[in-house]
């Protein structure tokens, strides 16, 4: 298996720590409002990293945590007049909901930013103690970084380019910094804002140390994997590098991935181009099991382009593996014979092809576009070779063989039922009655209005089935 590893700019043989074992994590979103779409894409492509490790037969500790104290959180909590851990877990019950329906798995553990703040008051002192950190007059505590030697290795970037170029932006307030480019460790606390006590003030940490410290708990001092939104390489996850290897000596991590920018309508996503979506908005449009099938339609490290047409065509694409297994399920319940045929020896042999073509997608870096090629190859195969007179062994080989690499990729492989308004339910009704009284321009005339509607009428041998346009 091969990880394109943003340290070194290449892929690498992926090699776990300990034989069996990953150690992942991922760092998750701030809990102010719904997530969006954007926040949605890393959750997804790691969700499928995890998935498939445990496909290959490792046992995977998955961290995620929520930042549920933040400049943005408390400006909610001010206009909401609330405290702020209303407004936290407010929307981290939210994101949960949004997760399940996007069937991301919960993490091995959700660690808070608020329950561990002592572990990274403990992981402040030992950087201070080391030399690594500093108190400013103000009683900010801030990074040393040109104690790092390595500072910039991530997104390699030249600490002497950074210091110039963070001195032009020089940002108020922070003229008590030895250098431009240290970042805050721990803040002073402000009127109005939560805080909690310290050696050093009363205050909150800054954003970089929270995964550090919750990566160390949970996790070690070593990890396997790292990932994240591309837009976190620098200064967060560059961050995150200086702090815990100064603080333990020892490499971090070793694999970062980073998966690519999410566009709308090949423009960048932002609330003043009114092109931004949440996750909940877009569930209102789309069952969110499309939204997931879309972000897999590219590979993770891609900018992928979100707009109205390609989620169409993303619904339809998923259509089609529901028809084929569908169809499976169907011909399983109803073949004859028991024991796979001579003549279909063949057939099943591309299927464990198709299945072996599927893994080499996936250990070439997560190539998930390519994996869902070849479930489409598979859904093909099944329509053109799976019949009433085929074996049970061999459809039923097929449908395991489906269902079990949709489920690699988190593609739930049973239809969400949906629930008919009674408007609509009372003219299928009306429909069959029509039908039973042989009144079949009226039972045409429903039919054409459903289809008006978007919804589409099949008579079959079971009954009248519905489904959508």
């Amino acid at each position: 298996m091969k990880i394109f590893n943003t340290l070194s700019g290449r892929k690498e043989e992926f090699v776990p720590l300990e034989p069996g074992k990953v150690k992942m994590y991922v760092c998750g979103p701030t809990v102010y409002n719904f997530i969006h779409i954007g926040n949605a894409r890393p959750m997804i492509v790691f969700d499928t990293v995890r998935r498939y490790l445990e496909y290959k037969g490792y046992e995977v500790n998955f961290v995620s945590n929520f930042t549920d104290v933040d400049d943005k959180i408390i400006k909610k909590a001010v206009e909401e007049d609330v405290d702020s851990a209303v407004i936290s877990e407010r929307y981290i019950k939210e994101c949960k909901a949004d997760m399940a329906a996007m069937n991301v798995r919960p993490a091995t553990v959700h660690p808070k930013a608020t329950e561990e703040i002592d572990g990274m008051q403990d992981l402040i002192q030992t950087l201070i103690d080391k030399g690594h950190a500093y108190v400013a007059e103000d009683k900010t505590v801030y990074f040393r970084t040109s104690s790092f030697k390595e500072y910039g290795k991530l997104s390699h970037k030249n600490l002497d380019d950074l210091q110039s170029g963070f001195r032009e932006l020089k940002v108020t307030g922070e003229d008590k910094k030895e250098e431009p480019s240290d970042f805050v460790l721990w803040k002073p606390k402000k009127e109005g804002e939560p805080y909690w006590e310290s050696p050093w003030c009363e205050g909150r940490p800054g954003w970089h140390i929270e995964c550090s410290a919750m990566s160390r708990k949970y996790l070690g001092e070593q990890i396997d994997i790292h990932g994240g939104g591309e837009d976190l390489i620098f200064p967060h996850h560059e961050n995150e590098i200086a702090q815990s290897e100064a603080a333990s000596g020892k490499e971090f991590a070793k694999y970062w991935m980073h998966n690519g920018f999410l566009n709308i309508d090949n423009k960048k996503m932002s609330k003043s181009l009114g092109n931004f979506f949440t996750v909940r908005e877009i569930s209102e449009k789309f069952d969110l099991q499309v939204l997931r099938f879309f972000m897999l339609s590219a590979h993770y490290r891609s900018p992928l382009n979100f707009s109205g047409e390609l989620m169409e065509a993303s619904k339809n694409g998923l259509e089609r593996i529901y028809n084929g297994l569908d169809r499976l399920r169907e011909l399983e319940a109803k073949v004859k014979e028991e024991k796979l045929l001579d003549s279909e020896k063949i057939s099943y042999q591309e299927s464990l092809d198709l299945t072996a073509k599927f893994e080499a997608a996936m250990e070439d870096d997560f190539n998930t576009a390519d994996a869902v090629s070849a479930i489409f190859e598979l859904v093909k195969l099944g329509n053109s070779t799976a019949g009433s007179d085929s074996s049970r062994e061999y459809v039923a080989a097929l449908r395991k063989t489906l269902e079990t690499l949709c489920d690699v990729l988190g593609i739930v492989t049973k239809r969400n039922k949906e629930v008919l308004d009674q408007e609509v339910e009372a003219m299928i009704a009306a429909r069959g009655q029509a039908r039973k009284e042989k009144n079949f321009a009226l039972a045409d005339e429903i039919r054409q209005k459903l289809l008006d509607m978007g919804i589409v009428l099949e008579d079959t041998r079971e009954g009248v089935k519905w489904k959508r346009a």
